[in-house]
């Protein structure tokens, strides 16, 4: 069973999957949303038939100040229709402020293309999401 990462953004979703024992979070796709929300649940519905997922990870976009933003408000609205429509699977949010930063760091670092940076931000904001999520998990069993 893996987790799924998603980073929800206006214009496009970021998603990550972990490996099958849950170590390592991996980028997977960048999603156009164009607009609406039935391009995402229906590409979900097919990685899901591809993956044993047992928790979906949503990042919220908390203002830095940790105040609910205008982006977060949408954002769990997406969140509400993924519990409606995959009510087996367990749903988690996380904080992902700073995660488009550091995803911004790693591509400079990377020397990625500019062009090619808008297509894989997300992905990588995605990955970001997960791993903390992962560290969440571990740090909580640590204890």
């Amino acid at each position: 069973m893996r987790y799924l990462g998603i980073d929800y953004g206006e214009a496009r979703v970021g998603i990550a999957i972990t490996d099958g024992l849950n170590i390592t979070a991996q980028g997977l796709e960048t999603i156009q949303r164009n607009g609406t929300d039935k391009t995402i649940l229906k590409r979900l519905d097919e990685i899901l038939a591809q993956y044993e997922v047992e928790t979906i990870v949503v990042g919220m976009p908390l203002n830095m100040n940790g105040t609910i933003s205008q982006r977060a408000e949408i954002t769990k609205q997406f969140i509400h229709k993924l519990k409606c429509k995959y009510n087996k699977i367990k749903i988690e949010e996380i904080d992902e402020r700073l995660t488009t930063v550091e995803a911004h760091k790693t591509m400079n670092f990377l020397e990625v293309n500019k062009n090619k940076k808008k297509n894989i931000v997300d992905t990588i904001s995605a990955v970001y999401i997960l791993e903390t999520y992962l560290n969440k998990i571990k740090n909580n069993i640590e204890k």
